[in-house]
């Protein structure tokens, strides 16, 4: 089980990130602020093998990163993402 808020949070801090870092979150053609994503997201759900529970379109968005959601062999969470160094 896991806290998609909780998670959201925590995989910011493990990339240097804090919520103020964070522009938008959405999905589709919906977004939100930190603030209104943190009401939503304070739920408890299966991260574990099986299905993918949270729609894998959400991104939360900076200023030249983002989280995107992954799935792999039926467990899901954030895979963080930010635009190339140019060499």
């Amino acid at each position: 089980m896991a806290n998609l808020l909780e998670e959201t949070l925590e995989v910011l801090e493990d990339n240097g990130k804090k919520s103020d870092d964070v522009k938008w979150i959405g999905c589709d053609d919906i977004w939100f602020s930190f603030s209104e994503f943190s009401e939503l997201a304070n739920f408890d759900y299966d991260n574990g093998y099986g299905g993918q529970i949270i729609n894998y379109s959400l991104v939360v968005v900076g200023d030249d990163w983002w989280l995107e959601r992954h799935e792999y062999d039926g467990a899901e969470g954030w895979e963080f993402k930010q635009l190339p160094k140019k060499p």
